[in-house]
């Protein structure tokens, strides 16, 4: 992301690891097929370059990389020495005894300074041990039309209707004041993006956006108390609101994700659209975006209480425990974590999670995005990160959904049936 070159710091950087060529002929890195793994490759080019090492991307497509993935732990094979993993694997990548522990790496090499702090309690930490670096950070944000919002037509007639300026909101109840405002169906014009796909994490994302902005929470993680908390009062107002931005998006918003949310913009369909901040380079090129040079962006708004989060994206990258080449793989670990290479990756593409580096001018003026990204990895937070999490996300969209799309029955009797299939899970795991 950051339009600087870092080539000249990157060599100083490696100068370290040419002399001791490490013994490994090849390391072997498994991610999802997406953008950032080939800047990942692009990335340990380098590294090879320096140290002789060769480092490999593997990649599959987003739909089989978890079945793959723990096909291969589970078997106890070697093909991988290191995996970019998700957040929500910590728990089963752990506790299944797949990932090696890094408590003693990140001490001696001082993570928790050099990370962010979110990125490291999300991407990294479980049950009080630290399984992975954190790799690739995101973040749901927000994409906007900026002529839109500064149509002087739209500006009076803004005013007049709420009494304030129309401007990228700042709290959910501006943002649901735009969406309604917006909402011309007629001109096949619409309000709001938001994410309401219920196969595994999109709509679960989504209202945690609001949820978390309103003060409320999935559970006590340390107690794995839910009763009084998943069903709260703040819980519930935000899945009131997460519904009634849903009667703001285009017709048949029903399953939708990151794909449909960037087309909402490059269509010109929606003023604002909801989106992990790995999406938002597609829609800053004017190749693939034809209202690039009109499109804004900023992070998850603030609750009725002032609370401000943003659900977290992203991953850490773990070393397998059954790789033959643990000890290199460390050393690989080593050098990723340095700062000149963390910029180099921030410059490929990659979202660096080095809180140096996020709170670098030139990192924060590099994109449009950047500030709000900025902004946004110092405010988010995640699901559980148990080993059970599938089961977990299964129930809460098989409570939400029919509430958000479909419009049955109340936010209170879904989130007070979540309560109950949470309290009946983990006592049935023992927790």
């Amino acid at each position: 992301m950051l339009k600087k070159k870092w080539t000249a710091l990157l060599a100083g950087a490696t100068m370290a690891f040419t002399v001791n060529a490490a013994s490994a002929q090849e390391l072997v890195i498994f991610w999802a097929e997406w953008d950032p793994a080939n800047y990942l490759q692009e990335l340990v080019n380098e590294y090879t370059e320096a140290t002789g090492v060769t480092v490999t991307v593997e990649t599959t497509p987003w739909s089989d990389f978890q079945t793959k993935a723990f096909t291969e732990f589970n078997a106890k094979g070697d093909a991988y020495d290191m995996v970019v993993g998700d957040s929500q694997w910590l728990g089963a990548g752990s506790t299944g005894g797949h990932y090696v522990d890094l408590t003693d790496f990140f001490a001696e090499h001082k993570v928790n300074d050099i990370m962010a702090p979110a990125t490291v309690k999300a991407y990294a930490e479980y049950d009080g041990k630290f399984w992975a670096i954190p790799a690739e950070g995101d973040a749901t944000g927000w994409a906007y039309r900026t002529d839109w919002f500064t149509d002087a037509k739209e500006m009076e007639a803004f005013k007049a209707k709420y009494g304030y300026d129309l401007a990228a909101p700042k709290t959910y109840a501006e943002m649901r004041d735009i969406a309604e405002f917006f909402y011309r169906p007629d001109d096949n014009q619409y309000g709001i993006a938001i994410y309401t796909d219920n196969s595994y994490d999109a709509l679960v994302m989504g209202y945690e956006n609001a949820l978390f902005s309103y003060g409320g929470d999935l559970g006590d993680y340390s107690t794995y108390q839910v009763e009084g908390i998943v069903n709260s009062p703040e819980a519930v107002a935000a899945l009131e609101m997460y519904r009634e931005l849903y009667q703001f998006t285009p017709p048949n918003w029903g399953k939708t994700f990151f794909q449909e949310d960037n087309q909402a913009i490059t269509e010109g369909l929606a003023a604002m659209s909801m989106n992990y901040f790995a999406f938002f380079p597609a829609l800053n090129n004017p190749a693939l975006n034809p209202h690039a040079d009109n499109t804004g962006y900023f992070a998850n708004p603030a609750g009725p209480g002032g609370a401000q989060h943003a659900a977290l994206g992203g991953q850490g990258i773990s070393i397998v425990s059954y790789s033959q080449n643990i000890d290199e793989s460390k050393k690989f670990l080593e050098w990723f974590i340095q700062e000149d290479v963390q910029k180099r990756w921030a410059e490929l593409g990659g979202y660096t999670c080095s809180a140096k580096v996020l709170e670098s001018a030139e990192f924060r003026n590099a994109t449009p995005y950047n500030e709000a990204f900025y902004q946004s990895m110092f405010m988010v937070k995640d699901f559980w990160a148990v080993p059970e999490y599938a089961e977990l996300l299964t129930q809460i969209n098989n409570r939400v959904y029919p509430y958000v799309v479909g419009g049955e029955g109340t936010a209170q009797e879904a989130l007070d049936g979540l309560a109950a299939d949470w309290k009946a899970t983990f006592e049935k795991y023992g927790r």
